[in-house]
């Protein structure tokens, strides 16, 4: 029996769309090099501080997250979270913060206290991605666990400064702004919205404060009150507070004065009657006197009661590194860059482990926010600024273990270096090189290889020969790029043409 020829030919399978998940993001060599760079700058700032390096995994057992997750049966709105083989619900991390407490409790009894670690990493968050707002981003962490001392927080404070000049922050281009989750607290007590019984207007209150920089004293008082209309018509419904509240809220954020000694009577004068307010106070007026025994007393760190960065989260002093520069905004209006860093002291974290109070306080760099500061100012590596691999051409596939010798002799000097892979001829791989951002390339035909030669080309000047003013000027220049050496000088030859455009 003969097979039939009238079979249906087989379906060509269905090609998959290339896409990019919403939320995320590529990250090409050119940016991939900035970062590796900055990073470095983060970490030996944080090693010169004494602090060492930990790594945590990117899941997490989800009640080890803490109660900062929504309390539901499925627990994946603001977090990935999946079941594993035991009915065991796990989670991407949604900072560092909370895995290095899981860390410390599991570990406590080996660590030295105080423990001072820092960690970098992506982290995750399951919410609707937009401008600037992404699913899956980096962090650099520091953090001191096991001091209960404001010292703790001071240094935090003073450590934030450092970084930020380390990877290219100019003094005058940034502040660290103090404040205490205390004096709010206090302030609360006050006005009477202390207790779990009013935690909502309590959260409604720090979200109108947290505004102060976009709406404005007035546009605050509104949001205190019984609420505010925005100019697209939006209206934002407020704390409800009476007029003697609001105005001791108001006068809480505009606490800071042309003086230390001001601004800590300001602040005094909002929380009489409250103990835990003055201990806030007290607090900061010690975070300033050791602010000021460091040096650090000259604007770059100073204390700034209208911060609020997440005092919900913390139980003391709170941190917010922000640029001062201006860029414009969608609209083209000048803005200030804003917040690129921020942390505070959280000694409820790590107790939830260990039935037991653990003092910690720490920081949190958001990487990406800082790299692109630092493109803005002019002090990231651009594509072009990373000269690209010495390309060897492959002239001969017959020869193609000469010219991998080549290459190893240039890796072996320390130059980065790579063979020509692909199967087109010379005018393609001289636009493959110039497409990999070469300074020059190794050359070695048939003649070159007789004599013991090689072949320099150098790139960069090879482009620029018909800008010559003269011809005396253009020969001069061609000889410069593109000349034959012996391969005993390769080495030499190539760090002079790598030299010259570095």
């Amino acid at each position: 029996m003969t097979a039939s020829t009238d079979a249906p030919k087989e379906t060509a399978a269905r090609k998959v769309e290339a896409r990019l998940p919403r939320g995320l993001a590529d990250r090409g060599p050119a940016e991939l090099t900035a970062m590796r760079g900055m990073l470095e700058k983060i970490r030996g700032t944080f090693e010169l501080y004494g602090f060492e390096a930990v790594e945590t995994p990117f899941i997490e057992y989800t009640d080890a997250l803490g109660k900062f997750l929504p309390d539901q049966d499925r627990p994946n709105e603001g977090v990935f979270s999946f079941q594993d083989d035991d009915d065991q619900w796990l989670s991407l991390r949604y900072d560092l913060t909370a895995p290095l407490a899981r860390y410390v409790a599991e570990h406590f009894d080996k660590l030295p206290k105080p423990y001072r670690s820092y960690r970098n990493g992506f982290v995750f968050r399951n919410e609707k991605p937009g401008p600037g707002r992404f699913r899956q981003f980096m962090q650099f962490d520091a953090d001191t666990v096991g001091a209960p001392s404001v010292a703790a927080d001071a240094e935090i404070a003073m450590l934030m400064a450092d970084t930020l000049e380390a990877v290219g922050i100019a003094r005058g281009d940034y502040v660290i702004k103090v404040n205490n989750r205390k004096v709010l607290d206090g302030v609360m007590e006050v006005i009477g919205l202390a207790g779990d019984e009013n935690a909502a207007r309590r959260l409604i209150v720090l979200r109108a404060i947290d505004k102060l920089d976009k709406v404005g004293p007035d546009g605050v008082r509104d949001l205190l009150g019984k609420g505010r209309m925005d100019p697209s018509g939006d209206f934002t419904k407020g704390a409800g507070l009476e007029a003697k509240s609001i105005e001791t809220i108001l006068a809480f954020t505009a606490a800071r004065a042309d003086t230390l000694a001001a601004t800590f009577k300001n602040l005094h004068a909002v929380v009489v009657g409250s103990a835990r307010g003055v201990e806030g106070v007290n607090e900061l007026e010690e975070i300033a006197s050791l602010v000021s025994a460091g040096g650090y007393n000259d604007g770059r760190v100073i204390i700034d009661p209208s911060v609020v960065r997440g005092l919900e989260y913390y139980t003391g002093p709170v941190f917010e590194a922000e640029l001062t520069f201006e860029v414009k905004d969608e609209d083209g209006k000048l803005v200030r860059f804003g917040a690129v860093a921020g942390g505070g002291r959280y000694d409820g974290l790590v107790a939830r482990f260990r039935g037991e109070p653990v003092p910690a306080t720490g920081f949190s760099v958001g990487v990406s926010r800082l790299l692109a500061a630092l493109s803005i100012l002019g002090k990231q590596g651009t594509e072009s600024d990373q000269q690209g691999p010495v390309v060897v051409l492959v002239m001969d596939k017959e020869q193609t273990a000469s010219y991998q010798r080549l290459v190893s002799t240039l890796r072996q000097n320390n130059i980065r270096a790579e063979l020509y892979l692909g199967g087109s001829g010379m005018k393609a791989q001289m636009k493959y090189a110039d497409k990999r951002g070469s300074v020059c390339v190794v050359i070695q035909g048939s003649d070159e290889r007789e004599k013991g030669e090689v072949l320099i080309k150098d790139l960069v000047l090879g482009a620029t020969l018909s800008s010559a003013p003269d011809r005396d000027a253009y020969l001069k220049q061609q000889a410069e790029a593109q000349f034959a050496v012996p391969e005993s000088e390769m080495i030499t030859a190539v760090r002079k043409v790598l030299a010259r455009h570095s």
